[in-house]
This record gives structure tokens, C-alpha cells and sequence, in this order.
């Protein structure tokens, strides 16, 4: 467990395109001093508008997680956010010269070894943590997310599409092993070919390919490398699930399960967790 906050040695850029928009852009991930946050700075715009990473500041969760401000958004962000938690970063400022984050190769794996490069050092100020002491749950048509007490920040998913390839999926990390970079940051986002030609008959996708998405018809995956992992799907989810969560603002020490749950059921967790304070406390350590 880490004591102390954490920012960037020094600033890391890559440059990509909007999954859904199709749109270039370059993000830069800049050091900041204690307590900041992870803050996102839309360069494109007069007066650099910034947008705190924060779950109340999500304004739409049906196809990413996307963040708004004063009629300003930066979508598609979960990955990089999930990125930032893993490596333990709790202070850097994200720019953007354009309203959606960079899908890259689908994964996380770039931004990790963004900041690899960029290296992270630990700061001055101590770490606070949400430690859950109560058991807290979101449960809609089938779906189910919730948070459980435990000594470390542990991921559970679970996925059942109606395909051969994605029934009863499965997996567990601890992140306080930090095997963020190993386990999950590579497994790519996914989607069935039906959907996607219907996201992209209705002007969504516009940036998604083979090249940055695993996509699946009735017979099996159409890119043809394969899959990164056996079950990269359900990985994935999980690198969704810690993305999403690490808008709370602070860590969490406790045990997040999920069930067949997306953007919008993770969202509705946290607005229930901050509301109900009897089921977690602060601290410091």
C-alpha cells in the first residue's frame, strides 16, 4: 500500500484518434503537485477549459465514460483513467487538443508504457484511502456491481454474453500486487460485428477498426492475430471497472465485484456509495 501521494517525473504525449469520433488527437499527461487530482485541460478551446476527474462530473455513460463541465466534455477517458490507478498516479494534468481521448490499440497497454517512460515519484503529502467497511450493491435487470470490505483493492468480474466465446467469464486481480500492467493493460475493448455496423451506420465508431477493437461475429474473432489473452473480454471489463471507480477521487480499499455490469451500473455505484457513509471511512495511512 502506498503512503504517500504520487505524480509524473516528467510530461509524456501520444497522439491517436477518438474511438467514436474518428477525430486526431494529442494527449499530453503533465506532472502536478499534491492533492490536484486528475484534472483534463482541453487545450483546442479558448481559455483552456478544465475538467476535474470526478464522478460527479460524468454526464453520459451509454457508449464511454464521458466527463463535462460548463457545457465542455472529454469523453472515452476510462482507459486512461484505469491506467493512472494502476500505476498509483493521484496527481497529473491530461491534455487534450480535442473532446475524446485517444483510443489507441484498444487497450491500456500504450498509456502504461507512457508513463513508464515518464516514470512516477512519490510526493510529499500522505496518501488518503475510502476504506469499505459495509457491504454496498447496485443490482438492475440481471446486472450487479457492489463494494465489500477487504485489506486490499481487489477486482472481480464476471461476463455471459450469448456466444460461445464470451459465456461465463471469469477473473480476480489485486491491484496491490501491481499486476495492473501485466494482467490487465493490454486486454483490448471489444464489441460483436452486428453492433458495430449498426454504431457505425449512426455516425458512432467512426475511429474503430481491427486496428484498436476485438470484434466477434456468429463464427469466432475477426482479427487476425487473435486475442491477447484466453479471456481478454472479461480482463477487459475489469480495466473498465477500475477506470470507471477511480473517479471516486480517492483509492478504495475493498473488493469490487461485478456482474455483467458497464459504465452507466459503475456510475450508479458511486453515487450510492458517497451517499451512503456508514458503509466506508477515510484514511490516511
Amino acid at each position: 500500500m502506498n503512503t504517500h501521494q504520487h505524480t509524473l517525473k516528467r510530461s509524456t504525449q501520444c497522439t491517436g484518434i477518438g474511438l467514436h469520433s474518428g477525430k486526431k488527437v494529442t494527449l499530453t499527461i503533465k506532472p502536478a503537485p499534491v492533492n490536484h487530482g486528475i484534472r483534463f485541460v482541453r487545450t483546442d478551446l479558448a481559455h483552456k477549459p478544465v475538467i476535474s476527474a470526478h464522478f460527479r462530473n460524468v454526464i453520459d455513460t451509454s457508449l464511454a465514460t464521458t466527463l463535462g463541465a460548463d457545457g465542455v466534455i472529454v469523453s472515452t477517458v476510462e482507459h486512461l483513467m484505469a491506467t493512472l490507478a494502476g500505476f498509483n498516479v493521484d496527481n497529473a494534468l491530461v491534455e487534450m487538443d480535442a473532446y475524446e481521448a485517444p483510443i489507441m490499440d484498444g487497450s491500456a497497454g500504450p498509456f502504461s508504457a507512457m508513463l513508464k517512460v515518464a516514470g512516477i515519484r512519490a510526493q510529499s503529502a500522505r496518501r488518503h484511502y475510502f476504506v469499505v467497511r459495509e457491504p454496498i450493491e447496485m443490482v438492475e435487470n440481471g446486472k450487479k456491481v457492489g463494494l465489500y470490505p477487504s485489506d486490499t483493492l481487489r477486482v472481480t468480474c464476471t461476463i455471459d454474453f450469448d456466444h460461445p466465446l464470451l459465456r461465463n467469464q471469469s477473473y480476480s486481480v489485486s491491484l496491490d500486487d501491481g499486476l495492473f500492467e501485466k494482467e490487465i493493460s493490454r486486454a483490448r475493448t471489444f464489441g460483436f460485428l452486428h453492433e458495430y455496423d449498426y454504431l457505425k451506420r449512426n455516425g458512432f465508431a467512426r475511429g474503430g477498426s481491427l486496428e484498436n477493437a476485438v470484434v466477434v461475429d456468429k463464427d469466432g474473432i475477426l482479427n487476425p492475430e487473435g486475442l491477447r489473452f484466453s479471456n481478454e473480454f472479461i480482463r477487459h471489463k475489469i480495466l473498465d471497472c477500475i477506470g470507471d471507480l477511480s473517479l471516486l477521487g480517492m483509492p478504495i480499499i475493498g473488493h469490487i465485484v461485478a456482474h455483467k455490469s458497464g459504465h452507466t451500473l459503475n456510475h450508479s455505484l458511486l453515487k450510492k456509495f458517497i451517499d451512503q457513509k456508514s458503509c466506508w471511512q477515510t484514511v490516511g495511512v
